[in-house]
């Protein structure tokens, strides 16, 4: 059986209790009307008491199909308009649900009455404004997981690529010294070398690890004078650069105060001083000051061209003129520098300079 919908069942349901109230109305009226008496008065005063039966009976017959039919038609045009108020704001509120279900950001229940269909409309669109909240917020993190998840695959597959380097070369060097070829019969002097690789991929395994571990451990930021801290992470690269006759500026203010978190946000700095003081010669220049809410770190040096620079920020990567450990480090200075400052939101650049000719990276604090 094909199921009516709302505003043809909301019509007969009220129209039939209309026509039900109309009936038994006029159908006492008909039985009633005939036994009840009359009282006439006379000129003298005199009250006669009268059945008049079939008097009423020809006026209620009479009367009774004008009745009905003006009842009737009463009842219809109050049926009509009562079903249409109830039907037309459910049907509204059914048709924004039924755009909803489809996730269009413009549905909305436009039903602004105070009663309870106004409440549900009103319901309706706060659970619609949060479930698209919701939806947004897990697009994001959904979209932050896959970037997490791609990073993860992209630095294995890079940190594999680094160790097998090492690790051939020392299998190569051991199974040579063992089948006693050449010059590898000469112990005394391979074993060091065997010795130096081996702690060489004690490091890199090392970094890989401290790597790693970045975004596991979440530290509350808190509040901290930024220039004593970088005074004290400056301290020790002030006595590498004397050591190797490189002038290290510091210009701080007295005090900058702010929040933050301190070990990562420590770290992360200490990786961009390493990276200046190792990538300036002798005779250069190392500056460190505060420019506003700026902190600003420039080394004199041959400046990098722009399409490096984006590349220096990826696990491993060293730039052709410095692609050997010994010059160019592990390639995972600026890559743990990008991972701790995007975790912490701090906006950071990293552009050459013209003059003097070198390296600038700035912070935004």
């Amino acid at each position: 059986m094909k199921r009516l919908k709302l505003f043809p069942k909301i019509f007969f349901y009220t129209l039939s209790i209309m026509l039900f109230v109309v009936v038994v109305t006029h159908g006492l009226i008909y039985l009633l009307a005939p036994r009840m008496q009359l009282a006439l008065s006379t000129q003298d005063d005199v009250v006669v008491s009268i059945r008049q039966e079939q008097f009423v009976n020809e006026a209620v017959e009479k009367a009774l199909p004008i009745s009905l039919s003006c009842s009737l038609l009463i009842s219809i045009i109050c049926s009509l308009l009562f079903s249409k108020a109830i039907s037309d704001p459910i049907k509204k509120i059914s048709a924004s649900t039924g755009q909803m279900m489809k996730l269009d950001h413009g549905a909305n229940c436009s039903i602004y009455t105070k009663d309870e269909i106004g409440i549900l409309a009103q319901n309706v669109n706060d659970l619609y404004s949060n479930l698209l909240s919701t939806i947004e917020h897990l697009e994001r993190e959904k979209d932050a997981v896959r970037d997490m998840e791609r990073a993860k695959v992209d630095f294995l597959r890079a940190a594999s690529h680094e160790l097998k380097t090492p690790v051939t070369a020392l299998n190569a060097t051991l199974e040579n010294m063992i089948l006693g070829v050449g010059k590898y019969q000469d112990y005394a002097t391979y074993l060091p070398e065997c010795k130096e690789m081996v702690e060489q991929l004690s490091g890199m395994i090392h970094e890989i690890l401290e790597t790693s571990k970045l975004n596991l451990t979440v530290e509350p930021p808190k509040q901290v004078d930024v220039s004593e801290l970088l005074a004290e992470l400056c301290e020790p690269y002030q006595l590498i650069a004397a050591a190797h006759q490189i002038t290290f500026s510091l210009d701080l203010p007295d005090h900058f105060p702010t929040v933050l978190p301190v070990d990562p946000f420590s770290k992360a700095v200490s990786n961009v001083l390493a990276n200046a003081v190792t990538y300036t010669e002798a005779g250069k220049t190392v500056s460190v000051y505060m420019d506003e809410n700026h902190l600003i770190i420039k080394n004199e040096c041959d400046p990098i061209p722009d399409c490096e620079i984006c590349r220096l920020f990826g696990p491993f990567y060293r730039p052709d003129f410095s692609r050997s450990r010994e010059s160019g480090g592990n390639g995972l200075g600026l890559y743990i520098v990008d991972t701790l400052l995007t975790s912490m939101n701090i906006p950071y650049s990293f552009a050459p300079m013209k003059s003097p000719s070198g390296m600038c990276f700035t912070i935004h604090l």
